[in-house]
């Protein structure tokens, strides 16, 4: 069985953001990149599965700032490959993104026989969820989302995954293979990779690289006319006092904006 994870770089939130110059875009002189969380949990996903199935796993990435510590860390973790898509240009939107993955994997014949594609359900620049279902309609391949946990037949010919819901709910679903699913979280917490595995992966493997199908590019990006931090506006009321009197306040507040 071969499985192949998406990987993304996002920006790291813990950061402090800064908006350029131009008001368009982040500044990206101090700007840190890091691997999407959800996508570390589809790779501890796949590495699961391959100890349980002997799968061999492959971890393809779009070239961007600190890709290759990310791509090494993977290897240095289990997986078998690990491939960069380049060259880097602007970060991709969603749409792009998706079709610069599903265009490398259709034109690789290694990478377009994988019986399972796995990514994170969302990124931090793509709260909607979008590009685990772009990729599926791209190579045509059945798609589930906000999955936790994954299981594969002894034939190898499907997988039964188990689908997030609100309030706690959940659903198990079986789809035909090869399929692309979204993972919400794996199974088991995404497990730690020392420096020192981390550099040894450095000497002994090696990250392949592909050329980025040049008709991506022609892909529309959403224009950004102006891009602005939230204005720290003061406007909050701190109520304060026993609960009968806070409750008469907030009644007089939505009584005196027409709201009650």
């Amino acid at each position: 069985m071969d499985i192949l994870v998406l990987l993304k770089m996002v920006p790291d939130v813990v950061e402090e953001l800064q908006v350029d110059a131009g008001g368009k875009t982040l500044d990206t002189e101090f700007l840190r990149l890091m691997p999407n969380e959800q996508d570390i949990h589809a790779l501890e996903q796949a590495l699961l599965l391959k100890e349980r199935h002997g799968a061999k796993v492959t971890v393809l990435a779009l070239e961007a700032l600190e890709v290759d510590q990310a791509l090494y860390e993977a290897l240095a973790k289990g997986a078998d490959r690990a491939v960069r898509i380049g060259p880097a240009s602007e970060q991709p939107s969603t749409r792009r993104a998706a079709a610069q993955f599903a265009q490398a994997i259709a034109g690789d014949p290694a990478l377009r026989s994988a019986d399972l594609i796995l990514t994170g359900t969302q990124a931090n620049d793509d709260l909607d969820g979008l590009l685990a279902a772009l990729v599926a309609h791209e190579l045509e391949l059945p798609f589930l989302g906000i999955v936790v946990s994954v299981s594969i037949d002894a034939a190898g010919r499907s997988a039964t995954a188990v689908r997030e819901y609100a309030g706690g709910v959940r659903g198990e679903f079986t789809v035909a293979l090869p399929a692309v699913l979204g993972i919400q979280a794996a199974e088991k917490s995404p497990r730690y990779v020392p420096v020192a595995k981390v550099r040894a992966a450095m000497k002994s493997s090696s990250i392949g690289s592909m050329a980025a199908d040049a008709a991506s590019a022609a892909i529309p990006q959403i224009e950004v006319l102006e891009m602005a931090k939230p204005a720290a506006a003061g406007r909050a009321s701190m109520l304060e006092g026993p609960v009968d009197t806070i409750a008469g306040k907030v009644t007089e507040i939505l009584t005196e904006r027409g709201l009650l």
